[in-house]
């Protein structure tokens, strides 16, 4: 029986195995190669995308969770050729250092600011526990609040 599911706003149908991970769903089969294979057990965030609007290790998520699901990845982040704002907040402070990890820490920034839209440093270092090897949190910090200001804008 086939899976079907909405990824970036376009259904898809999956008939394989239903303990496949999303990963590679997404990455060998629709070709969205944005999000990243880190350690396969959930535990460092580089493969997070948004499942119902939620930060979700598609690593350690099987196929046969999603029928219905719509799934957001760091490719479905924008609107047109506007940045969601994380991603502009990335730019602006010059965030990624090696950038493997970015595209799994905007995933769950944007999550984060959905849930508590002006966190503290605090808040923050609680809240997000993707790993960044080299290290780059106090500029993920900084692109964390630079967000927050700039989807504040947005709404107003």
């Amino acid at each position: 029986m086939a899976i079907r599911l909405t990824v970036n706003g376009k259904q898809q149908s999956y008939g394989g195995d239903p303990d496949m991970p999303l990963l590679w769903f997404l990455r060998d089969e629709l070709d969205l190669i944005g999000t990243k294979f880190g350690c396969g057990i959930a535990s460092c965030g580089a493969c997070t995308v948004h499942v119902a609007g939620e930060a979700r290790r598609s690593c350690s998520t099987p196929m046969s969770e999603l029928d219905g699901a719509k799934v957001t990845t760091i490719e479905g982040m924008a609107k047109g050729d506007r940045l969601h704002p994380v991603q502009q907040a990335w730019i602006d402070e010059d965030v990624a250092q090696c950038g493997y990890c970015q595209t799994g820490q905007i995933m769950a920034v944007a999550d984060l600011l959905a849930r508590n839209p002006n966190p503290s440093d605090d808040e923050i270092d609680q809240s997000l526990n993707n790993l960044c090897r080299c290290g780059s949190y106090a500029r993920l910090r900084k692109g964390v609040h630079r967000a927050a200001a700039l989807m504040k804008g947005a709404k107003a």
